[in-house]
Order: structure tokens, then C-alpha cells, then sequence
């Protein structure tokens, strides 16, 4: 007697990935979608006496979930 709930496959696993890879592939390919340019961010300048380190948001943002 068979169940009417069957146990997932590997082989419908990689037929719905390569289905999923598929149409992603051909959502890149499709001509004429414009896509917004890369603004690059603008270096900082060397400091003067070496290092480096700055105290940017993100190391903030960092200090502030290491606080207990």
C-alpha cells in the first residue's frame, strides 16, 4: 500500500535546481532590461604616518554588538 505523501527525491531536488538555475540564466540574458550604474565610492586618501585604521560606521556599528 503506498502512501499518498511521498518522500522528497534527489532527483526532483536537482530537477527544480536546474529548473531554478535555468530561469535565472535567462532573466540575466534578456537584452534591454537597463540596469542602474555602479557609483564607486571614492577612496580615502593614505594617511600621512602610516596605518590606516578609521574609526568608520561599520566599525562602529561592529563595537556596538560586541557591548555585553
Amino acid at each position: 500500500m503506498q502512501d499518498s505523501t511521498s518522500k522528497p527525491s534527489r532527483r526532483g531536488f536537482f530537477m527544480g535546481a536546474a529548473a531554478t538555475s535555468a530561469a535565472a540564466a535567462a532573466i540575466v540574458a534578456l537584452p534591454g532590461v537597463p540596469q542602474a550604474p555602479a557609483v564607486k565610492a571614492e577612496p580615502k586618501p593614505a594617511p600621512a604616518r602610516g596605518g590606516g585604521y578609521s574609526l568608520s560606521e561599520h566599525v562602529k556599528h561592529y563595537y556596538k554588538t560586541t557591548l555585553v
